[in-house]
């Protein structure tokens, strides 16, 4: 009982960190992390650790053979850390993907267990969960990802 109640304290602390400490953006195709600013880190840890770990690790491993399609079609959940393919995407890329999803970004089906967070989290909470992320990275995959995010910008 008293575990549950800090849990509610916690995921309450989080929404009011990132509502105030995260700037407003309301233009999807301009989103920025923010992997330097401790306060939005630390939210999106915690809603990473209640909302993707369970898939993706606490230490943002991956599931094993995530390159290999299992027994019905689908690929593993790939790792976050410096060994996956996270990196390799521009911030708006990685926002579009977690807020609509694979399929919706496609524009057809593809066969995935990465569910869409349109309407399970705000866009505020997705960010503050890709800042915490890339806050993991080391410093020299960082200053690449962020080349990947000054060419995309410049489209």
């Amino acid at each position: 009982m008293v575990r549950a109640f800090y849990l509610v304290i916690a995921i309450i602390l989080s929404g009011l960190v990132i509502y105030y400490f995260l700037p407003q953006n309301d233009h999807p195709e301009n989103i920025s992390l923010y992997p330097k600013d401790d306060n939005i880190v630390s939210a999106g840890r915690r809603i990473y650790l209640n909302y993707c770990a369970s898939c993706h690790g606490e230490q943002l491993q991956g599931q094993s053979n995530w390159r290999q399609r299992d027994t019905e079609g689908y690929l593993p959940a790939p790792p976050h850390d410096e060994s996956g393919h996270t990196w390799h995407h521009s911030d708006t890329y990685l926002f579009l993907m977690t807020k609509y999803g694979i399929e919706k970004m496609i524009g057809k089906e593809y066969p995935n267990n990465m569910p869409a967070y349109e309407g399970k989290l705000t866009d505020k909470e997705i960010i503050a969960v890709l800042s915490y992320i890339k806050s993991t990275w080391p410093k020299e995959i960082q200053a690449q990802h962020d080349l990947i995010n000054s060419r995309s910008n410049s489209n």
